[in-house]
């Protein structure tokens, strides 16, 4: 029950009241620029009930378009993304958004973490969530010191800072959709070859992509304050 008070007409109400710390937040929120975004994930096809339960907790930007999740069932994992991006791109609705999200099937994101995501687009083309490898040994999914050309080794993490780097994993990261016109395909490739030399080559779908959009002049970044949990369905561990 309320307290009695004698009410004096206060009508200025407490953002207005502060008003440069809130315009500060809507800037920092980015809700009044494009937000636009699709959800891609490839799959096997079936999903773990953790996960889907923190996806369904993904906040969405207000009065903003979003589309998917748009899944790839049964592709190898290079053709899915590749796959992914060729069809929002053809599609006449789909090509005019702005940002691709890309999940991955054993991802558990917090439920404020694409909210968070768009905070750091205005400096990089791809920023990511902090994520492991499965395991007790599993290595951060951050790769290269930017300072240093084809690095592509796990950096060290910063807590709780916008970590630059050369390469990402793809478990929860948003791109530019505009990086894929101006990258040539294939875009994300599974390399396992030899050089001229004989010496192996190898590569992931994402460090393929992410050699390609470096060398093009695009920047990526992990937000380390964005804690990404990695599923394993066979120990029903959260890494």
């Amino acid at each position: 029950m309320k307290e009695p008070r004698i009410l004096i007409g206060e009508t200025v109400g407490r953002n207005n009241a502060n008003l440069e710390e809130s315009i500060q937040r809507v800037d920092e929120s980015k809700m009044y620029e494009d937000l636009s975004t699709i959800i891609i994930c490839p799959t096997r096809g079936t999903f773990p009930t953790r996960v889907v339960q923190s996806w369904m907790k993904l906040m969405k930007p207000m009065n903003q378009q979003t589309a998917g999740p748009i899944f790839a069932e049964s592709m190898k994992v290079d053709v899915a993304y590749e796959s992914l991006i060729e069809y929002i791109l053809s599609n006449q609705h789909l090509c005019r958004y702005k940002y691709v999200l890309t999940i991955e099937e054993d991802n558990m994101p917090p439920s404020d973490g694409l909210m968070r995501l768009y905070k750091s687009m205005d400096k990089y083309d791809v920023v990511g969530g902090l994520y492991w490898g499965k395991g007790e040994n599993g290595f951060p999914m951050i790769f290269g010191d930017p300072n240093v050309p084809n690095d592509f080794k796990p950096q060290k993490p910063i807590a709780n800072t916008l970590q630059e780097c050369n390469g990402l994993g793809m478990g929860f990261n948003l791109f530019k959709l505009d990086m894929f016109r101006q990258i040539p395909q294939p875009w994300f490739k599974t390399v396992q070859e030899r050089d001229e030399h004989g010496t192996g080559i190898g590569n992931t779908q994402d460090i393929y992509f992410y050699k390609k959009a470096k060398e093009a002049g695009f920047r990526f970044a992990c937000d380390t304050s964005i804690l990404v949990g990695h599923y394993s369905a066979k120990e029903d561990i959260v890494w």
